[in-house]
């Protein structure tokens, strides 16, 4: 873990999305935080010494449904799936699909599995998946506001966490290259599509890795449409996240957390999500192939 000092710094932005501002200044207490965001392996050995079960291997209620009523579904979760060609990209549903049987062991759905993929972040969990993993290593999740103030590294009020050169070519994150959502040209030296292992990229200048790209992140702050009080942003749609009850019928928690870092899906012209700043609203119950999460705690409780 590395250790982030207690310190104000400018949170969120004014220009780009309107769920981001106004800009405000704010004040973090010092924490430690996960230099990776949690990958296969570690998760593999929580479930392994807990059995735990993730909300993507139980099944859900049909529509109109609740527990205890009888009627389900098998199990499964959203999968990011590509189309032949451009799509009207005004409708995330051209793009993910439900999957039966996708889960963590199986992020792409049954036929897929983890071989060579052990220090890739962790996917298909949900907030519930993360806050049961987070508890078990003796952390938590961040707050958006922790979450953020590490993503920038120290350097306030930059668009991206590395300062403001653009990243054609996926130099500095694994994000989307080419024509969203269905040419990607792969990031980085690796040429990745989809996940990445992480520490593929360049750390920010707390030394950190993949905060942003390569997958969202859970933070632990309830979801209001703009997170510096002006309480009138309305959060502007983005294709690269999508919601698990709608596309599988569930019903769902109505409750929902703020993700942070953008990932892998994130194509500039689009889904400009990869900055400290920019924010997505996801309900709790919800896994996706590009969902994943670090811990943090406390500095005074960790030392």
């Amino acid at each position: 873990m590395v250790a982030i000092p207690s310190g104000e710094f400018l949170q969120g932005a004014g220009a780009r999305y309107p769920e981001e501002g106004p800009p405000a200044r704010v004040s973090v207490d010092g924490f430690v935080i996960d230099r990776f965001p949690v990958t296969n392996q570690r998760f593999s050995r929580f479930v392994a010494e807990t059995g735990y079960e993730t909300t993507a291997e139980r099944p859900v209620p049909l529509p109109g449904k609740r527990e205890g009523e009888g009627v389900w579904t098998e199990p499964g979760s959203l999968v990011f799936t590509p189309t032949p060609g451009p799509v009207p990209l005004t409708d995330w549903r051209r793009w993910w699909r439900w999957v039966p049987g996708a889960s963590w062991r199986h992020p792409a759905g049954p036929g897929s599995d983890l071989s060579g993929r052990e220090d890739h972040p962790v996917v298909q969990v949900s907030y519930a998946d993360a806050g049961a993993f987070a508890a078990w290593e003796g952390k938590r999740l961040a707050t958006e506001v922790e979450w953020e103030f590490a993503a920038r590294g120290g350097i306030d009020g930059a668009t991206y966490s590395w300062g403001e050169a653009s990243n054609r070519g996926g130099v500095y994150a694994n994000t989307w290259q080419g024509r969203f959502p269905y040419e990607n040209r792969g990031a980085g030296e690796g040429r990745w599509v989809g996940t990445s292992p992480v520490g593929s990229f360049p750390q920010n200048g707390y030394g950190l890795s993949d905060m942003t790209g390569n997958v969202w992140e859970w933070t632990t702050s309830p979801w209001v449409a703009a997170p510096t009080g002006s309480g009138d942003a309305v959060a502007a749609s983005c294709g690269c996240t999508a919601r698990r009850e709608a596309a599988s019928a569930e019903v769902a928690s109505e409750r929902s957390r703020v993700l942070k870092g953008g990932s892998h899906l994130c194509a500039p012209e689009y889904c400009l999500r990869y900055r400290p700043a920019a924010r997505s609203e996801q309900t709790e119950d919800s896994a996706t192939s590009h969902i994943g999460f670090r811990c943090v705690a406390d500095a005074m409780v960790w030392s």
